[in-house]
């Protein structure tokens, strides 16, 4: 019988993948051990371990300390909690999980751009709270002839702008560097927020973009206008955030995503105006089987001296 090779699983981020990985590999859970036991086990493991598999969000330092570290492979597209100075520094090769969760991430964009300019939430609990027997809902806004601005068009955000246009939205957006696509690009987020209706935050994480989306970002997109996030919520600055719906600097917004996940600014859990979901992006059952199918995959490349699918970094 050929041995396992050894792979060490960093954290719980998706028990079906993990169960795989189990079957495998030899590998070996740190997140269930407390720290000490941790460091025992990763000393015990240098020279004979040479990869990590793990959620792409969040990474313990200590897995560092494996010496004979050679790669990680991420479950997640945004790669935010991995230190690139160290990898490379390393040679450490790094892979995520790109493309098999656009259309998911870009279906869910569109419910919140539906639920927030529909009052559907409230809607459903205007039904159920038999407050219909009283008169109608208050209206809510049409699509048709608005402006979608997208903050980091990437290729989540040409899917989202896909499924817009079927909406009748117009569609703005704004990355370091204009790309060839057919609509308007505004060189600055504060042009893009002026000349939205809807602004959709579709950063990555990282301090590159940490409270890029301030006070001043929505002031300029104005007491019509709605913010969405499903992008990363330490994008966001959640006490301006607050502020503006408080001062009713804008309309209202749909968030996915949070600066401290689980924790939502207390807050914004009062607010009517507001849809919060559950970071749920990518949270259908195929989606994350491909998204899982991608960090084994990889590290079998990674094993069998191949060319990783998906490398990062």
């Amino acid at each position: 019988m050929t041995k396992k090779l050894p792979v060490l699983v960093a954290n719980n981020f998706h028990p079906e993948t993990i169960a795989i990985l189990d079957d495998l590999f030899t590998t070996h859970h740190v997140w269930k051990l407390p720290p000490d036991d941790q460091r025992k086990l990763i000393k015990q493991l240098n020279g004979n371990c040479e990869a990590i598999a793990t959620a792409s969000w969040m990474l313990d330092d200590v897995v560092y300390q494996l010496q004979s570290l050679k790669m990680i492979s991420c479950f997640g597209v945004g790669v935010d909690a991995i230190d690139f100075d160290r990898t490379r520094s390393r040679n450490i090769r790094v892979s995520n999980t790109p493309d098999v969760l656009n259309d998911a991430v870009a279906d869910l964009a569109m419910a919140l751009v539906l639920a927030t300019t529909r009052n559907l939430i409230n809607a459903d609990s205007f039904v159920r709270g038999r407050q219909w027997l009283s008169g109608p809902l208050p209206f809510g806004m049409g699509l048709a002839g608005k402006t979608l601005g997208i903050v980091g068009c990437g290729r989540i955000g040409e899917e989202i702008a896909k499924r817009a246009l079927t909406f009748g939205l117009e569609i703005a957006y704004h990355n370091r560097k204009p790309k060839d696509l057919p609509y308007a690009y505004h060189s600055s987020i504060s042009d893009l927020a002026k000349a939205s209706d809807i602004l959709l935050c579709m950063l990555p994480g990282g301090e590159a973009t940490r409270n890029v989306i301030n006070a001043e970002i929505l002031k300029d997109l104005g007491p019509e206008g709605i913010f969405l996030n499903v992008g990363r919520g330490t994008s966001v600055d959640e006490a301006a955030l607050v502020a503006a719906l408080e001062q009713k600097h804008i309309y209202g917004a749909g968030l996915d995503v949070y600066a401290n996940e689980p924790n939502v600014p207390e807050p914004l859990l009062a607010m009517d105006n507001v849809v919060l979901l559950p970071h749920i992006g990518s949270a259908t059952v195929d989606t994350r089987r491909s998204m899982g199918k991608l960090v084994v995959d990889n590290l079998q490349a990674y094993f069998a001296g191949s060319p990783l699918l998906t490398e990062v970094g």
